[in-house]
């Protein structure tokens, strides 16, 4: 997939993430709350923000760093395996934690966020929890 497609705007995407950004959950607040004005050892995360086709919970771009907040619906969801292939493609590496660990342990996902950041946090492809952007080596066969 061309590089371009996280930057082309889709209808209706920013309108929908201004909503989101309005309308967040406790733990979404909670977790912003820890991550806005580069609290999190410098690092600039912004928040609902459109890429590619997508509505992303945080993203830090400059170590491409998705952050993922799920609810149990997100169980096993097969859009969400195909959401995280898509951005992977895009370099963009996706971590993912469920509601109640920003509820329960928000000092363990901050340092798992930032172990993420500084490189030194193994992947997971069994659990889905860390799925790292795919090496360009491993593109080539994605599109053959």
């Amino acid at each position: 997939m061309p590089k371009d497609d996280v930057t082309k705007r889709h209808s209706g995407k920013t309108a929908f993430a201004r909503h989101l950004r309005q309308n967040e959950t406790e733990e979404e607040y909670n977790l912003w709350s820890d991550l806005r004005a580069r609290r999190l050892n410098g690092f600039k995360f912004a928040r609902q923000i459109p890429l590619g086709p997508y509505i992303v919970d945080f993203v830090c771009r400059e170590k491409q760093l998705i952050v993922e907040i799920d609810g149990f619906h997100h169980a096993e969801n097969r859009d969400d395996m195909k959401r995280t292939a898509w951005l992977n493609a895009q370099d963009y590496s996706v971590l993912r934690f469920w509601n109640h660990d920003i509820s329960r342990a928000r000092m363990s996902v901050l340092e798992t966020i930032l172990a993420a950041l500084n490189g030194k946090l193994e992947a997971d492809p069994a659990s889905g929890f860390y799925s790292p952007a795919v090496p360009i080596k491993n593109k080539r066969e994605l599109h053959q």
